[in-house]
């Protein structure tokens, strides 16, 4: 077959309003002076999307009338058929209620089912929109913290058990894969806890956007796909974004087998000022519809090259840093990196990684307490460009370390 992408191409992104190499945005977020350095912070990837996304997105726009819209038809059937040949999850096409993107909607979810002063369960280290999700409108954070074992993060069910009994507990957000620390969750892990969950009437709300980027040997289940209770207890979270590079399209959808939970749900999202046929965008569910029907290839290649960009990032880090721990990568294309043995504090860590190795990263700290000491690298770029930044990093700690003996 003829493949027309190529992984290892630079793609320009200046001038493009990217997000991640915005100088405007890289200033407001690292500082002044910052807004030249290399950008393996927020996750979406360096690499062009399936041309068949842009093919189905020229073919629309031929059409020259971009009034208002309805989602196109073709979205649902492709999404639908996906989530069967990836996942064996039979999706049935009134689960779905789209959305604009997954952290709008879970905010809609905090809003339709909390009240202001309850709690909400999360497991950091986590995608940190979560805990602004719960501040922002008034309710709790629950920590329920991953706990590290041997060479991987678990999660704490004797913590979880406990935690939710407090009746206050409204809802608990489940990483799945998990962002940042890469756990691709066992059917066996999902089942605990889940099982604590409806046993103590707390609604999973299961983020899965990462879930089509599997690395070999690894398997992500669908949170509901394993028995009828966890479906009718569950809220899943699912996009094309992260998977096929759409996350500026604006659309996702989330999916709720139960019927009043998706009603109270559709209510909530009408009342906003959104009807269920405009919750995302023209653009983004055909492009989404494309990418499921005619990219599966492409994804395909993309996890080979993900795990090679993975195995050569840990080598290197492992080797040029002895003390320094690349955490295994299960599932997502974001590398959660170790520090806190090689005798640099936070503060010092960050000066050193922008001032000096002019990179630009998540740092674990805004995930959380227990993140500190930690980064994350984003893995989803061409090769040379993560060479760069990995040879930039280890040389300026190695160069500080040489000086401040």
């Amino acid at each position: 077959m003829f493949k027309d992408w190529n992984f290892d191409e630079i793609i320009d992104r200046n001038g493009t309003a990217a997000m991640k190499w915005d100088p405007g945005v890289l200033t407001a977020i690292f500082g002044t002076g910052k807004e030249n350095l290399l950008p393996l912070w927020v996750a979406d990837m360096d690499f062009k999307s399936p041309t068949v996304v842009r093919q189905a997105m020229e073919k629309r726009l031929a059409h020259q009338i971009y009034g208002y819209s309805l989602i196109d038809p073709s979205y649902f059937p492709a999404l639908i058929s996906w989530y069967q040949r990836r996942h064996q999850w039979r999706i049935d096409e009134k689960w779905i209620l789209t959305t604009p993107g997954i952290v709008p909607a879970i905010n809609y979810i905090v809003q339709c089912f909390s009240n202001p002063g309850d709690k909400i369960i999360i497991q950091p280290p986590v995608y940190y929109p979560f805990a602004r999700a719960i501040q922002n409108n008034g309710r709790r954070i629950l920590e329920n913290p991953l706990k590290i074992v041997g060479d991987h993060y678990q999660m704490d069910f004797a913590d979880l058990e406990n935690k939710a009994k407090d009746p206050r507990v409204k809802a608990a957000i489940l990483c799945s894969p998990h962002n940042p620390v890469g756990r691709v969750w066992t059917r066996e892990e999902l089942e605990t806890f889940g099982n604590i969950c409806i046993k103590n009437n707390v609604l999973i709300v299961s983020d899965e956007i990462h879930c089509d980027l599997i690395l070999p040997g690894f398997k992500h289940t669908c949170f509901p796909t394993i028995s009828e209770t966890f479906a009718q207890n569950a809220i899943t979270g699912i996009a094309a974004s992260k998977t096929f590079n759409l996350a500026g399209l604006q659309q996702s959808s989330v999916i709720i087998p139960n019927t009043g939970l998706r009603q109270a749900l559709f209510n909530y999202i009408e009342n906003l000022g959104f009807a269920n046929s405009i919750g995302g965008t023209l653009f983004g569910a055909i492009s989404a519809a494309a990418a499921y029907d005619g990219a599966e290839p492409w994804l395909d290649d993309l996890l080979v090259y993900l795990q090679d960009n993975f195995t050569y990032f840990k080598t290197y880090m492992e080797t040029q840093l002895p003390g320094v721990t690349v955490y295994d990568l299960q599932g997502t294309y974001l590398a959660w990196v170790d520090f806190r043995n090689i005798g640099l504090d936070d503060k010092k860590m960050t000066t050193i990684l922008e001032e000096d190795a002019h990179v630009a990263l998540d740092h674990g700290e805004w995930f959380g307490e227990n993140g500190i000491g930690f980064e994350r690298f984003n893995l989803a770029c061409p090769r040379s460009i993560l060479t760069k930044a990995a040879e930039a990093v280890v040389s300026a700690i190695k160069n500080h370390t040489a000086n401040h003996p």
